[in-house]
């Protein structure tokens, strides 16, 4: 009996934390079929397509799914995700992240008698108003299996009443790509492109409700973006939502007139990163750059209250730093001054958490085929 995988993933985020997946399994002797869905969350060439191309990685089923509310995503993710599964028969679904797709996956399996094993899991950044948050929690609430990233998730679990045996210390799945693409990010004329010298330009994305949903905190980000401008070129690949906003509140003027700020749209991955690699620092509200950037030991200030991943701040090199002008320069400063903490990289972000996660599944699945 073929011991089959299916892995879902909707949105770029979770496109890098599955590259190595096919590839690994192939050096394995391919133990497995491996079959991706691509639910269609993010739907266009350069929120999706590009990506998909650049790790020269096809997905097998693509939703295709509509536009619309989160209920009605996850509502159609459901019913054409169904189908899938019972046409490929999974003895394993593995739901990848945080987003709509993640917990949509892991409903559909479970409702369909399919064990559900959650890439990610554990992470709680404690914050019921994200709606990430949700999906974690209901995620990890039906998954069979725990593939954790970090010793904080096991940590969460385990108070969550999990069983130890279910979970799996295997490491970051998206520093697995970080390193597969190194030679091909390294190789990446983004910064010539841009006329950016390195570590002469910062780095910035912005996209979450709490951020630039009102005028006050959009005003307020860009007092941010002109304080950073003073010493340093900006690069900030503006999000759809964040570009949006500020048209909507008549800010664009006030950006564009910053001779020193890069708006870019939405970057390619190895562009993204080699950005991230050779500028000054990153300033950002957004989830997995907390995560590189830790792992290439630039700092990171995190415009936010919390995070998921507490391992970037109490062993890597991110910080978190209220949304208010002179706390964030204070720490801009610092980084200037060089009095900023170096950071170190977690445990088992060394490249071959794919590894770790799919020798797991050799017996998982030899459990599931015994007792199926």
């Amino acid at each position: 009996m073929n011991n089959r995988i299916l892995i879902v993933v909707g949105t770029r985020p979770n496109f890098i934390k599955i590259t190595r997946f096919k590839k690994v399994n192939e050096a394995m002797g391919n133990p497995f079929e491996i079959r991706i869905v691509h639910t269609g969350q993010h739907y266009d060439d350069k929120m999706a397509a590009v990506f998909f191309e650049q790790f020269e990685l096809e997905p097998d089923f693509f939703l295709n799914i509509p536009q619309g509310t989160p209920s009605n995503q996850m509502a159609e993710i459901m019913l054409r995700l169904e189908k899938v599964i019972l046409d490929f028969k999974p003895n394993l679904v593995m739901a990848v992240g945080d987003v709509n797709s993640t917990f949509a996956a892991a409903f559909t399996a479970h409702k369909s008698g399919v064990k559900v094993a959650h890439i990610e899991s554990g992470l709680r950044s404690l914050d019921r108003g994200m709606p990430e948050e949700i999906n974690r929690l209901l995620t990890d609430e039906i998954s069979d299996y725990f593939f954790i990233t970090e010793q904080n998730g096991m940590d969460n679990l385990l108070k969550e009443g999990k069983k130890k045996e279910q979970m799996f210390f295997v490491g970051n799945t998206m520093i697995d790509t970080l390193v597969g693409f190194d030679e091909k990010i390294n190789e990446s004329k983004v910064l010539d492109h841009y006329n950016l010298t390195s570590q002469g330009y910062v780095l910035m994305t912005m996209h979450r409700p709490a951020t630039v949903d009102f005028e006050d905190g959009l005003s307020k980000l860009i007092d941010i973006i002109d304080y950073i401008t003073i010493n340093y070129d900006l690069v900030f690949p503006i999000h759809p939502r964040t570009l949006g906003k500020l048209t909507h509140f008549g800010l664009m003027d006030r950006v564009k007139a910053n001779k020193r700020l890069i708006l870019t749209d939405p970057l390619d991955y190895f562009a993204f990163q080699k950005l991230t690699a050779d500028c000054r620092f990153v300033i950002t509200d957004s989830g997995g750059i907390q995560e590189e950037t830790t792992f290439r030991r630039v700092p990171c200030l995190t415009l936010r209250p919390n995070t998921e991943r507490p391992s970037t701040v109490s062993i890597g090199t991110n910080e978190l730093v209220p949304f208010d002008i002179e706390k964030v320069q204070v720490k801009i400063d610092e980084i200037i001054e060089g009095k900023y903490k170096k950071g170190a990289v977690p445990p088992l972000w060394d490249g071959h958490a794919t590894e770790r996660i799919l020798e797991t599944c050799t017996k998982l699945l030899l459990d599931v085929v015994k007792v199926g």
